[in-house]
């Protein structure tokens, strides 16, 4: 390990840094909707705007896209209407963001109508399609999320809309959560679902989650769940 990550695992076996939630292995152990679907509906439900029920999570293996790290969903999920959301979180700004976004919608919604296609037959329609969403949270945002006019927004919601005013329901919307943003933002201290989340992701220290679980007494589960990785520190390593 680098001395950075000696110290942040040493800091976690001693009690007081937290796990790194922003990266791929600890997000997906505290979130993984096969054994805690509540906590990823809670989240995407926030991010959205609209309660949802994650039913299932999906496999990548069937994905258009070809097999590359750049081009890897972290968690699909399938959404109680037939919906489906890709939550990402990148540590980094990769390069043109809003193409490889776009890749992954397209992705998403040609999953979605072979799938649907299949099961529906001759009776498909494209009316059976539901939207698709692709949620991306970077640790360090890009800097179209830093400019004066939204340097203090966090959340950035997408769809495609028509000059004229004529309403088509297309099916594909992006949200982009700028934890760095967040961080910095006046408005992070208020009191909402939204907020407890994010404060949970971006938490650094054990002082960081006293303070979240004080605003918010329901993550004290969550907290403790982290906290038992403490008594095994050979998957910790791992995960590291």
């Amino acid at each position: 390990m680098t001395q950075e990550w000696k110290n942040r695992f040493l800091g976690f076996m001693e009690g007081k840094k937290t796990l790194p939630l922003t990266y791929d292995p600890f997000f997906k152990k505290l979130f993984n909707p096969d054994i805690y679907p509540e906590r990823l509906s809670s989240l995407i439900s926030s991010i959205i705007g609209t309660r949802v029920t994650v039913q299932c999570i999906l496999s990548n293996e069937d994905s258009m896209l070809p097999s590359t790290s750049l081009l890897l969903l972290d968690i699909l999920v399938q959404l109680e209407d037939g919906s489906i959301a890709n939550v990402e979180i990148q540590k980094i700004p990769y390069a043109f963001p809003g193409e490889r976004m776009s890749c992954y919608s397209s992705d998403l919604m040609l999953r979605q109508y072979t799938r649907v296609k299949s099961l529906k037959g001759n009776a498909f329609t494209y009316k059976d399609l539901k939207t698709v969403y692709t949620i991306v949270m970077f640790e360090n945002s890009p800097n179209e999320c830093k400019e004066t006019q939204v340097s203090d927004i966090y959340l950035h919601h997408g769809k495609t809309v028509f000059d004229t005013g004529i309403k088509l329901n297309l099916l594909q919307e992006f949200y982009v959560v700028a934890l760095d943003v967040f961080r910095e933002s006046k408005y992070a201290k208020d009191i909402n679902e939204l907020n407890a989340w994010l404060s949970l992701l971006t938490a650094q220290s054990v002082d960081d989650l006293s303070a979240l679980v004080s605003d918010y007494p329901w993550m004290e589960a969550i907290c403790k769940d982290m906290s038992e990785y403490m008594y095994d520190p050979e998957e910790v390593i791992t995960m590291f």
